[in-house]
């Protein structure tokens, strides 16, 4: 009987394979009722094997047929482990983990892939960026030839005669500096003339002594480099000797092999001997010596490139430009010449006259480019920069029209269209045209804007807030009385110091030359004159860039200045 209810329950069940599955680990293997094929033949062949040992077999079976593949992909429309599995039974995270038919991440996998589909626009986007210097320089031959004229004298041995290189931004004065100084180093090492060429940024190294010291380890690592030079031929040299090459010293001003090693010590001892000037710490005296010492050490014309040379006087004075128009009377085996170049054609008139007579031996001035010079630069760029055909017929003269406008920047044309560029790409476009000009046009503007408002001091900070609280509380026409009455009530809130008005008035003229705000001197007849102020950018976002400040950030709620104002 009990092997004829075992069967009937075998055959009404075993069709099932969710009940089969079902009964595989309840926790008791003693009631396990085996189901499949295989286990129906084993226990045929062995009729004394006990239940648990034939779900053991069981389970090495599936483990060899793939269902375990067949149980994970039934368990993914449940909650929890696959039927018929307990907690000890198996460790899914091993399935999960195994089991090839998982979704990957989409988002994470495909982030890059998808931007890189496109075709690419640049095929060589530095030659837009203002650090490149090109091969030639449209409409600047004038200038260039001018230069190269006075630095010839350079590779005749003699000392070149100081430059003040004129221009506003953009106007090619740099780039052509560069350019000149780029030939004269190469024809140098044609001739085998020692000529060199140092280039300082005063913008950045802008005192004295950091001139001095950054002057001072180029000229060092030069030397340096010469004397490995020269210990090299010694070396090879004395080997020679050594080795008993036929009259290897014939010709040279040695005589023989010890006068070789005493020159070999010499100048290793040389070597040892420079000393490199830290940025900081030392008297400004000290590092001047290293410098000269430095620049002095063997024969050679050197020409001092000083960009940005007004930002160096207005810093630090003409101290540094004394000293090196000067030094030629005292060094022995070199010469210096100075090249400076300034966006300021008046900053000379802050130098010492006798500073001024030696530096501004040779003036040349570099004209803003008109429309048609800048679509000749931009056309020369892009040929390098994009790919065929991926500029519209009007990019290159839209760019042009929009920088000529601002006295005729090549830097902003060329940043312009390398924006345009940008943006097309973005647009994963394969074709720049007129919107993306303009958008990029919108952008610049926008950037400028937020860096110039970014940098201001404090004191004209609140000042263009003040401008920015009543503009947008509806004062049109604003005078300088108005907006000084809010920006002592700022003061207050922010805890500065109150200037007088007419500091004020001072500080809304600098804002109005930076083009931040526009303001006109108006007459009132018998009351006397005041400024109309009126602002040139966009309010919201300048008025998010002073509450960045956390100063002015501390002003909660303007609101209640600008009403008491009125009541007053």
């Amino acid at each position: 009987m009990t092997g004829t209810n075992h069967d009937d329950t075998r055959q009404d069940g075993g069709t099932d394979p969710g009940e089969a599955t079902a009964s595989v680990g309840d926790g008791d293997s003693n009631d396990v009722e085996p189901t499949s094929d295989d286990l129906e033949t084993s226990r045929s062949a062995d009729e004394d094997t006990n239940e648990a040992d034939l779900a053991d077999q069981e389970l090495d079976s599936s483990d060899s047929d793939g269902s375990f593949d067949d149980l994970y992909r039934s368990s993914e429309t449940n909650d929890g482990p696959p039927d018929g599995f307990g907690a000890n039974d198996i460790d899914l995270e091993d399935i999960v983990l195994d089991d090839a038919g998982e979704e990957p991440d989409e988002a994470s996998r495909g982030l890059f892939d998808d931007l890189l589909e496109g075709e690419p626009i640049f095929e060589n986007k530095e030659v837009l960026r203002p650090s490149y210097t090109p091969h030639k320089l449209p409409h600047r031959e004038e200038q260039i030839n001018n230069m190269a004229t006075i630095l010839v004298t350079a590779l005749r041995g003699d000392t070149p005669s100081n430059i003040l290189i004129y221009g506003k931004t953009g106007t090619g004065k740099t780039a052509s500096a560069k350019f000149v100084s780029e030939e004269l180093e190469n024809t140098s090492q044609k001739y085998e003339v020692p000529c060199e060429v140092q280039y300082i940024n005063c913008e950045v190294t802008d005192t004295q002594y950091r001139v001095l010291a950054q002057l001072a380890n180029k000229f060092i690592e030069k030397n340096e480099a010469v004397i490995d030079g020269k210990l090299d031929r010694l070396t090879e040299l004395r080997d020679d000797v050594q080795e008993g090459t036929t009259d290897p010293l014939d010709g040279t001003e040695f005589d023989d092999v010890d006068a070789v090693e005493e020159r070999i010590d010499r100048l290793r001892t040389e070597k040892e001997e420079f000393e490199p000037a830290p940025m900081t710490g030392w008297p400004t005296d000290r590092v001047y010596q290293t410098f000269f010492d430095a620049v002095d050490y063997h024969e050679r014309v050197v020409v001092i490139m000083l960009d940005e040379i007004d930002k160096l006087v207005e810093k630090s004075g003409d101290d540094t430009l004394y000293n090196l128009s000067r030094m030629n009377s005292e060094l022995e085996n070199s010469r210096v010449s100075i090249m400076g170049i300034s966006n300021d054609l008046k900053f000379t008139d802050f130098l010492d006259p006798r500073v001024k007579s030696s530096l501004g031996e040779e003036e040349i001035v570099f004209p803003p480019y008109d429309a048609n010079q800048l679509r000749d630069i931009l056309q020369q760029r892009a040929e390098v920069a994009f790919e065929p055909g991926s500029l519209g017929d009007d990019v290159i003269p839209l760019c042009a029209a929009f920088a000529a406008q601002e006295h005729g920047d090549a830097r902003r044309a060329l940043d312009l269209l390398r924006t345009a560029g940008e943006l097309a790409e973005r647009d994963r476009t394969d074709k720049v045209n007129e919107t993306h000009v303009r958008k990029a046009q919108e952008k610049i503007e926008l950037d400028r804007v937020v860096e110039v408002v970014r940098t201001l001091p404090t004191q004209s900070k609140l000042v263009l807030y003040a401008i920015i609280l009543l503009e947008k509380n509806g004062v049109h026409n604003i005078n300088t009385g108005e907006v000084f009455n809010i920006y002592k009530r700022l003061c207050g809130e922010v805890d500065a110091d109150v200037l007088t008005q007419r500091r004020v008035t001072d500080l809304i003229s600098e804002l109005d030359m930076l083009g931040i705000v526009n303001a006109v001197v108006v007459s009132k007849g018998r009351y006397g004159r005041t400024k109309e102020i009126s602002l040139s950018v966009p309010i919201d976002e300048t008025e998010a860039v002073l509450l960045s400040d956390s100063r002015i950030g501390e002003v909660e709620d303007a609101q209640p200045f600008v009403q008491a104002r009125f009541d007053n």
